[in-house]
């Protein structure tokens, strides 16, 4: 019995320990750029990430453009970010990044409605998903991570373009390292093939948001439109809201005791959507609040135009839709 006690006591220590750590070591974005006259818009920012983000952007005066699919949800949390930040410029719009036609809508929405677009945070995502695949044909954690907010980038590229300066944030994972997509795999990309199962696909999906922002970084430069990546670090969020009684169990039960707030989770897209010494920077990787080194799954120049040109099938991209290699300004 005392053993047991005893070996319970240096578990609940170490976990502990290891929160004091991730705590002390979360560094905060401190810019207080403002951002009056700015609009911004932020994906799935009825919750968790993108929720904090979009409080966030408010404080600092921007008009706010909720992207969420729960309409409750959305109304619930745009009234509390106007009581909270006194800013009555925040408004929601439903978008479901399960459709094409839905991302489609919304973005005609905001072309014809919006004078300008100064932030977009791509930040919507889910970690499983009980639908194999959506009305698209294409995998439903692949469709709603990676290939939505391609098709919605270049949809408001335009006028992301026209508001220029203007930012793209892109929200990875540190997952992404340990993709096992490359050049050999890419035609399996849309597939549930075992070895993809699970977090495989997740991980797959967070690898595609790199390559994304790398490649387009290269096809936006001089256009005054920069695209970055983040990734928010473990952060406690409604990700597996989707999964399994049982998984959702087990990650609540980790998360709770080890993982950031999202609060603390958020400050790196954050920083990277305001923050000064961030303008000019052009396809690169941040984590806490600080640039960092892409993962070696990220580096291949040949996967990340392969990955573009898989997207933009996938997304169904129109001729006059598409971002070429050259822009000519």
């Amino acid at each position: 019995m005392a053993c047991l006690i005893c070996g319970l006591f240096l578990i609940a220590s170490a976990l502990i320990a290891l929160k004091l750590y991730i705590k002390l070591t979360a560094k905060r974005n401190n810019s207080y750029v403002c951002l009056v006259g700015k609009t911004a818009i932020v994906t799935g920012a009825n919750t968790g990430l993108g929720y904090v983000t979009a409080l966030d952007l408010a404080k600092r005066g921007a008009r706010v453009i909720l992207a969420c699919r729960n309409k409750d949800r959305a109304g619930k949390a745009m009234r509390k970010i106007i009581a909270a930040t006194a800013n009555e410029d925040v408004v929601y719009k439903l978008v479901d990044f399960a459709s094409l036609q839905s991302v489609r809508n919304f973005a005609k929405d905001i072309n014809e409605n919006e004078d300008r677009l100064d932030i977009l945070v791509n930040n919507a995502g889910i970690g499983v998903q009980n639908e194999d695949f959506t009305s698209d044909g294409i995998q439903t954690i692949l469709e709603v991570n990676h290939v939505s907010g391609f098709l919605l980038t270049h949809l408001l590229i335009d006028k992301l373009k026209k508001s220029a300066p203007s930012r793209i944030v892109i929200v990875s994972s540190l997952m992404a390292k340990y993709a096992s997509l490359n050049l050999k795999t890419i035609d399996d990309l849309n597939t549930l093939a075992a070895a993809n199962q699970f977090f495989g696909l997740y991980k797959n999906s967070k690898l595609c948001n790199l390559l994304f922002t790398i490649e387009m970084a290269k096809r936006l430069e001089g256009t005054g439109v920069t695209v970055n990546a983040t990734h928010p670090g473990a952060a406690y969020t409604d990700i597996m809201n989707n999964a399994g009684e049982t998984t959702r169990f087990i990650f609540n039960t980790i998360a709770s005791l080890m993982y950031q707030t999202a609060e603390e989770g958020a400050q790196t897209q954050i920083y990277a959507a305001v923050a000064n010494e961030v303008a000019q920077m052009n396809g690169e990787y941040f984590g806490n609040c600080a640039r960092i080194e892409m993962y070696e799954t990220a580096k291949d120049p040949e996967l990340a135009r392969k990955i573009w040109e898989k997207s933009e099938e996938l997304a169904k991209l129109e001729n006059n839709e598409k971002i070429p290699a050259m822009m000519i300004l």
